[in-house]
């Protein structure tokens, strides 16, 4: 007999508190290391330690979506990747349920992803911590922040040379709302105006190391759903997209805060792949109401 869907979505809650608590403990020893111990070879041997404690925590979590969300999902694009590759992901954001989806999608197929996250995130209790350990980029939000918010990127990506890694960057900068879409007066249907600052800087700290970027479109054609509904069982319908995009040589360099050509030819081609996310959302929500006739 199943559970009832709040009961599923407490023991579900618990078991990734437990989860988190315990990859943060096996993770403390080698982040030590990593502070105190300044030699290269050490670091990334720390590094290493620390990704595979990480995939641990995601296959953990992984094993309960699949038992609380037996539902297939449909996911296409996934195929062929290199687990010991480098690759700049860059997806559509709508709720903190897209991080386990991509973190679901993705296990075992591309190394573990690396976020760019607010600096006020640094101080959630525990995961801040490990969010820290794995070294993903804190970034300052608000006016006046931007060179210092570049600069922290750049320090992060720099870091992401030593071992494979995968860094995601949500390019609209906060999750879509009904709201914010009509606050900005949205070009786009489905989407929030991209950012491509951030982005930006990845791709001139490390652009030629990427193989590919891997552009991911997430679409829940019953609605965006909460984190409690996914605790809970309640998502039934997941469609993702991924799409391996050459990354252009001109978007490559080392000074993209002091380049407005490349500035501009970024932005530009954040804005073809939106308009075509755009394009595959609407594609992927028509489908669906079609197949409700």
């Amino acid at each position: 007999m199943r559970l009832m869907p709040s009961v599923r979505g407490a023991l579900n809650g618990l078991l990734l508190g437990l989860n988190t608590l315990l990859a943060f403990a096996l993770m403390v020893p080698p982040a030590l290391v990593k502070l105190l111990v300044p030699a290269d070879r050490v670091r990334a041997g720390c590094d290493r330690a620390l990704n595979a404690l990480a995939g641990g925590w995601v296959a953990v979590n992984n094993a309960w979506i699949a038992s609380a969300c037996p539902m297939p999902w449909q996911v296409r694009g996934v195929e062929g990747l290199n687990p010991r590759g480098w690759y700049l992901v860059s997806s559509n954001h709508q709720s903190w349920v897209d991080i386990l989806v991509l973190q679901r999608i993705f296990h075992g197929r591309i190394p573990f992803l690396k976020f760019f996250l607010k600096r006020e995130l640094i101080w959630v209790p525990v995961i801040g911590l490990a969010w820290w350990a794995l070294d993903f980029p804190f970034m300052k939000r608000g006016r006046g922040t931007g060179r210092s918010d570049l600069a922290t990127t750049r320090r992060s990506c720099e870091k992401f040379k030593r071992v494979p890694t995968a860094v995601i960057n949500f390019v609209e900068g906060t999750r879509f709302t009904a709201a914010k879409h009509a606050a900005q007066n949205s070009s786009y249907r489905h989407l929030l105006e991209p950012r491509s600052g951030g982005l930006g800087v990845a791709l001139a700290t490390m652009g030629g190391q990427f193989e590919a970027m891997l552009d991911v479109t997430i679409v829940y054609p019953e609605g965006t759903p909460s984190f409690w509904a996914l605790l809970s069982g309640d998502v039934r319908a997941v469609a993702v997209d991924v799409r391996q995009r050459a990354i252009p040589p001109h978007l490559l360099g080392t000074s993209p805060s002091g380049d407005k050509a490349r500035r501009a030819h970024t932005r530009k081609w954040i804005e073809a792949q939106w308009q075509d996310k755009d394009r595959l959302i609407q594609e992927r929500l028509a489908a669906r109401r079609g197949a409700r006739k």
